[in-house]
């Protein structure tokens, strides 16, 4: 596993655990995070408002089916489940491009589906 790689799985672990030291010791500072028709958040203290979103309880169940590396990019697509206080449970697909910069994830583009 290549570092890049191996950061981007430890990004996923921290989210599984609400971990937000975790997470931001992952990132650059001026982190852009777009989750794709939702919203798009600008450096480390935006993406930490992010992480736990007061419209969702808890933290997400995440199963990564493919990682694929290329240059300074990882994809990695899998399924979740998560829980929004108003709706409930959902269940989703998800789909996120990590673009690195001097070893941190500087941009992520996530692609989020609902599944019924």
């Amino acid at each position: 596993m290549t570092p890049q790689t191996h950061l981007v799985h430890r990004y996923m672990d921290g989210f599984r655990h609400s971990d937000h030291e975790t997470i931001l010791g992952c990132l650059a500072d001026d982190v852009v995070w777009t989750i794709h028709g939702f919203r798009t958040t600008h450096g480390r203290a935006e993406f930490d408002d992010e992480i736990e979103n007061p419209a969702f309880e808890g933290s997400p169940e995440l199963t990564v089916d493919r990682t694929v590396e290329a240059g300074e990019v990882v994809v990695v697509t899998g399924t979740g489940v998560g829980h929004h206080r108003e709706n409930g449970r959902f269940r989703f697909a998800y789909s996120d491009l990590f673009t690195f910069r001097d070893g941190l994830i500087a941009q992520v583009d996530s692609y989020v589906v609902p599944l019924s």
